[in-house]
């Protein structure tokens, strides 16, 4: 590091220097001093014009000053401090005679404060003096010529203006040696025009080569931070490693004495209020262990309350010159410690919303200087990239945090979602009833003649009867255990529970085995889709998505479109993904990953929305006549379809089976709408308006034309073998339409229908029941003959 022209350390080197060498070979000394006085004059200009090296430049304007006005010794003081800065004049270069060379000349610079001896008093008022014995104006600081040895007689001193008249250094010659070779001559008035006129120039070359050096300084800033930046954004995994290269560099880049970051917590209201204190020192770097980090305020350098919890406070940045004569400090501190505060540069770390999430503090320069405005201004774009790096961070480890957190809570979860053992063995001992018995191959099946355990059992025949077990090499006790916690995961609502599911799965079977569309699917599509019937409506809440986004539950913040769809099927995930349920274990990566495809998206096409979306373009291919089905996209349409199918499947029932689900379906409805009303103040529509029940059979009607009636005319069109579907639909559409005008009055003939139907359930009930008494007493016999 190097000086800049305002005596700040920077990072142009020796070798980065730009020093243009005139065109023009320098002339010796004596032809030099051969010259009458213009030539002189603009050979000494010529000399400087390309120079834009300040120390080089200020060398040479000092030599030409020497040879100009015969003096023995020349200094330079350039001006220091600006804005609200304390300002001073410091030597660039002091005592340089004729012949001294640039190395010779580098020395330690001689601060003068403004207005202050011959020098600052020039400086001050602009104004040049010409003093012929130094001895005896007051102004002249004779501690100079004590410390150097050296003897000051007379002193010309003058300032150097810029373009705009402003000073922007001072030059001083010293000792006229006359021609005569004595000592005694003062500096004359001609000499002072002189000096005065070759200023001029050397106050353009001066602005001129600042500029230059500024420029280059500025760009080595730049590319600093870009590094810095770089650096920044590399570390993102942890505060603390992040911490220790900010305060690396920026202990290298500002060459202070210590270097502290202090983060804050959200509450800012009391002092205290840093949860972590790290420090850095000059020394640190050198150390095997780099930074001491430390999130005790005590445990090495304390926490400085008053200016570092102002700051935090305020947002406002303190730049302290002398930290002992600010109220805020504390001495106690450095009583403490044993270190000497001198001056403090404290600044607020802000995120990318402006949110004060930490205090970066900058104490004592190297050099024994104040912090400037120069180091300010590279402290203040440095910051930028370190908040945004600390709060990026700190975002990625509470993110770390929440997935380890996340992590247990789904352990946990599971571990309650899955079902007990003891279930699980007790169903795994029970014998499953045939597909006869449960009349599971017809469209007209009701689940309210079976308790649970049958359905359960009735739900393993459906999977069973498709040689899906076996297909998969899926294990008996793995299935038990799956189709169980399933069940478990049903809510006890009103409608949308397991025994809905149930149904829908059953819909899904009659479709898949009396239309023969397992000529269309594969193995792994017909297991994706039952998976998906059985799970669809897993953890469902009684209520719609459209009640979640206006209550803005978790659930609508976590999906914005098909919520409670996306729910489901991440429900249904988790349970596929617990220990020992694991249905799809067997299955190879490529199989897995295509059945989890189509299983997320039968589940997500029981959305009703997307059902209108894409209802139009499967109308037009039934009517085409032209349905091959033999591309994914075609399969995905038909897939999805048959799940809307299955999903309103109840709508086809028999009368009193569709007037129970219909009154299932509208309490659930009601629910939602005395929760619309009282928690979220507002009137819900129709068909969830308990003050409307009266007017349900006319929702019934206009459900079934808008939405199953064209589904299922579809299918009857695909396949007359799903022509039960739309004629149940038909039959309960008539029947509801004769319910707006009053009471229905059920025909000898449909009574007897109904009653045959709901005997030959009970009958095959009771049948399949004594067949499996009879099925584990053979079983004994048999096992006792072994034995024997």
């Amino acid at each position: 590091m190097v000086s800049d022209v305002n005596g700040t350390l920077s990072f142009l080197g020796a070798s980065q220097r730009f020093a243009a060498a005139s065109s023009k070979t320098r002339r010796s000394r004596a032809e030099l001093q051969a010259l009458d006085e213009r030539e002189l004059l603009y050979e000494l200009v010529l000399n400087i014009c390309n120079d834009l090296d300040v120390t080089s430049l200020c060398h040479k304007i000092l030599q030409n000053v020497s040879l100009l006005l015969n003096a023995d010794r020349c200094s330079l003081f350039l001006l220091e401090g600006e804005g609200s800065e304390e300002q001073c004049v410091v030597s660039k270069l002091f005592d340089v005679s004729a012949n001294a060379s640039l190395d010779a000349c580098t020395v330690d610079e001689v601060r003068v404060p403004w207005g202050t001896g011959i020098v600052g008093n020039v400086a001050q008022t602009g104004q040049a003096l010409n003093i012929p014995d130094a001895y005896k104006d007051s102004r002249f600081n004779v501690e100079v010529d004590l410390k150097t040895g050296y003897t000051t007689r007379n002193i010309l001193c003058m300032p150097i203006l810029d373009a705009e008249g402003k000073v922007i250094g001072v030059s001083q010659a010293i000792n006229k040696i006359s021609s005569r070779g004595r000592g005694d001559e003062a500096f004359s008035e001609h000499d002072e025009k002189v000096f005065d006129s070759y200023l001029a120039f050397c106050g353009i070359g001066l602005r001129n080569a600042q500029l230059y050096e500024r420029s280059l300084l500025e760009n080595r800033r730049n590319q600093l931070l870009l590094d810095l930046a770089r650096v920044i954004f590399e570390e993102q995994s942890n505060v603390a490693g992040l911490i220790h290269k900010i305060m690396t560099h920026t202990q290298s880049l500002l060459q202070c004495e210590r270097c502290q970051v202090l983060l804050v917590e959200d509450d800012l209201a009391t002092q205290g209020v840093f949860s972590q204190v790290f420090d850095f020192g000059a020394n640190d770097s050198k150390e095997e262990n780099g930074c001491h980090l430390s999130c005790h305020p005590d445990q090495r350098f304390p926490l400085n309350i008053g200016i570092t919890g102002h700051v935090a406070e305020s947002g406002v940045t303190l730049n302290i010159p002398d930290a002992y004569q600010d109220d805020r400090f504390d001495p106690k501190v450095d009583e403490d410690t044993g270190f000497k505060t001198q001056s403090i540069l404290c600044m607020p770390i802000r995120n990318a919303t402006g949110s004060i999430i930490g205090v970066a503090q900058l104490i004592n320069k190297l050099d024994g200087t104040p912090f400037n405005n120069n180091d300010q201004y590279i402290l203040e774009a440095f910051i930028i990239f370190c908040g945004m790096g600390i709060h990026n961070t700190q975002m990625y480890e509470k993110a770390v945090k929440a997935m380890a957190k996340q992590s247990i809570a789904l352990e946990v979860l599971s571990y309650h979602a899955a079902a007990p053992s003891e279930e699980v063995h007790r169903l795994k001992k029970m014998a499953v009833p045939s597909v006869e018995h449960f009349q599971l191959y017809d469209y007209k099946f009701s689940d309210f003649v079976f308790d649970d355990d049958e359905t359960i059992k009735a739900g393993i025949r459906m999977f069973l009867d498709l040689n899906l077990l076996e297909t998969f090499s899926i294990g008996y006790e793995v299935f038990c255990r799956w189709i169980l916690s399933v069940k478990k995961n049903y809510r006890n609502v009103t409608y949308h529970n397991w025994r809905h599911a149930f149904n829908v799965t059953q819909t899904m079977f009659v479709m898949i085995k009396q239309g023969q569309l397992q000529n269309i699917f594969g193995d792994e599509e017909v297991l994706a889709l039952m998976v998906a019937c059985l799970c669809h409506d897993l953890d469902h809440r009684g209520t719609n998505n459209q009640f979640q986004i206006q209550s803005e539950s978790p659930l609508a913040q976590l999906y914005s479109t098909s919520t409670l769809e996306h729910h489901h099927f991440d429900q249904c995930l988790m349970i596929l993904n617990t220990k020992g349920s694991e249905i799809f274990g067997q299955l190879n990566k490529k199989q897995y990953s295509r059945v989890i495809r189509i299983l997320e998206n039968a589940i997500l096409a029981t959305d009703l929305a997307l059902y209108f979306r894409f209802r139009s373009e499967f109308f037009t291919i039934i009517d085409s006549g032209q349905a091959a089905w033999n591309t994914e996209t075609d399969k995905d349409l038909l897939r999805s379809m048959m799940m809307t199918a299955c999903d309103v499947a109840a709508i086809t029932k028999p009368w009193k089976v569709q007037q129970k689900v219909a009154n299932l379906i509208a309490n659930e409805f009601f629910e939602q709408g005395d929760l619309e009303k009282h928690q979220l103040h507002i009137r819900p529509i129709d068909m969830m308006d308990r003050e409307k029940k009266d007017e349900l059979p006319t929702m019934q009607v206009k459900f079934i034309d808008s939405i199953c009636m064209p589904v299922y005319q579809a299918f009857a069109r695909l396949d007359t073998k799903f022509a039960p579907l739309l004629d149940g639909c038909q039959s309960n559409r008539d029947n509801w339409k004769r319910m707006q005008e009053g009471p229905i009055k059920i025909t000898h003939e449909e009574q007897v229908r109904e009653n045959a139907h709901k005997d030959s359930q009970e009958s095959m009930r009771k049948k399949g029941s004594s067949g499996q008494l009879m099925q584990w007493v053979l079983s004994c016999v048999r096992k006792s003959s072994e034995e024997r």
